[in-house]
This record gives structure tokens, sequence and C-alpha cells, in this order.
């Protein structure tokens, strides 16, 4: 997420005024699981997940069939130490959103659980954008 550090919220501030911030609580296991399972196609940028969108043959870009690679910082424990920095730098931004009041927290491991309560949330405070043949 952004902003990640006090400095970047800091920043953010500078350029425009938030009124809505969205904090996605996710258990430590969850987000190390899928990081991991992470691996790209080098050339084109192209992501692929072995638990929810795996290439059509182990190990090969769909459309190129040349060789998928893992990130060094999407490893196991690269996951693990960025998380853990991530969760102390993003500490006091969390307490700074908190203390104004546009925090909104939401917990759970699946997407499809949590995207509803942050849709109702949202379009509770944005509204809706209508067609030109609904105007």
């Amino acid at each position: 997420g952004f902003p990640r550090t006090l400095g970047q919220a800091e920043a953010l501030d500078r350029i425009c005024e938030l009124d809505l911030v969205i904090s996605l609580n996710i258990p430590f296991e969850t987000l190390k699981d899928r990081l991991s399972a992470r691996w790209i196609h080098p050339a084109s940028g192209r992501v692929y997940n072995m638990d929810f969108n795996p290439p059509h043959v182990q190990g090969v870009d769909d459309l190129t069939g040349e060789p998928l690679v893992q990130r060094e910082d999407d490893k196991p424990e690269a996951v693990a130490a960025r998380l853990r920095k991530y969760k102390d730098a993003a500490k006091p931004v969390i307490e700074l959103y908190k203390s104004r009041g546009i925090l909104h927290s939401f917990s759970g491991t699946e997407t499809n659980k949590i995207w509803p309560y942050v849709y109702t949330l949202l379009s509770s405070k944005i509204p809706p954008v209508l067609s030109d043949e609904e105007n």
C-alpha cells in the first residue's frame, strides 16, 4: 500500500487532502504465502501466482514459453523480512490516519470476503458514475 512511511504520508499531505484511508489487515502467514507463490516473466513483467493464477505449464510463460523466475525479494525468507520491516514503518502511518478519523480497517484472508465490505464503504463515500443512457 501507499503511503508506507510517515515521510511518504507527509509528502502526500502536501499535494492532496485525504478523506478516506483503507487498511487491510491480512495475517502475516497469508501474505507470506501469497507473495512467495509469485513468479514473473522478466521480459514482459507478466506475473503469475502458483496458487490462483498459475501458468499453463509449470515454470514457463504462457505466451513465450520462456522460463519464469522468482524475484529474490519474493523468496519466503525475504518476504518475511519485508513484512516485518513494513509493519514497523507502517505503524506510525496507521496511527496518523486513525487520529484523523479517516482510517477504515478490514481484516481477513480472502479478497472475495473482504471486498464487499470495502465496496460498501466506498459506495457510501463516492457517488456512483452514471452511464450516458442513465443521465
